[in-house]
């Protein structure tokens, strides 16, 4: 079926997520070396963002690697949630919101077990697009091409017919080698302004697209 889609990243498009610089303060606080946790964790980081180490798995590795006891390790988690949540994007989020029924929509995110649920809760990102894949759910993360075509299989539709959305480069150029349209989002006024082009050069759009 052709079907015009817009598919879009969550932290940095969706989310506001600005560094909080919550290592560094972890670090100072725990007496260890700048870039210790990271180079402690990476390899958990990395489990947690393909789904191959469940979230409890995550929090123990936290606390035996960073010797925290109980209270500590949720604190710690509740940082790193609060970094990776960030805010909403009210003004895209409405736009998006908008579009429901004009065409399809999706997400594709670089995710971490747990954010679904979390992202669920507080941003309803279920209800504003058709389907999302998290990259912990399909074991699979940008910019691997794999990704893209799993959200285009997910949504029915060719890549052809999809305006991608993400704020890192090498993701928009993955995009663009399975055949989508790439945007890298710096604002959300050339955000929109793209969409809108998008929508209203595509087969199914009834009309022209408000760009507000």
């Amino acid at each position: 079926m052709t079907a015009t889609c817009v598919i879009l990243d969550i932290g940095g498009v969706l989310e506001i997520t600005p560094e909080t610089g919550w290592v560094p303060r972890w670090e100072e606080r725990l007496g260890l070396p700048l870039g210790t946790v990271n180079e402690r964790m990476r390899d958990v980081w990395s489990a947690g963002s393909v789904g191959s180490i469940s979230e409890r798995e995550v929090y123990e590795q936290v606390e035996a690697r960073l010797a925290l006891d109980a209270l500590q390790t949720e604190a710690f988690m509740a940082d790193l949630w609060a970094e990776y949540l960030g805010t909403p994007n009210d003004e895209l989020i409405a736009y998006v919101r908008g579009l429901r029924g004009i065409c399809k929509l999706g997400i594709l995110s670089n995710s971490f077990v747990g954010a679904r649920e979390r992202e669920t809760a507080l941003y309803h990102f279920d209800d504003l697009v058709d389907q999302i894949v998290y990259s912990h759910e399909i074991g699979i993360g940008k910019p691997d091409l794999r990704a893209f075509e799993a959200v285009c299989a997910g949504l029915d539709v060719r890549p052809e017919d999809c305006l991608f959305i993400d704020d890192v480069a090498i993701n928009v150029e993955a995009a663009q080698v399975v055949g989508m349209q790439g945007h890298q989002f710096e604002d959300n006024g050339r955000t929109i302004t793209r969409i809108a082009a998008h929508l209203n050069a595509g087969p199914r759009i009834p009309g022209r697209v408000p760009l507000g």
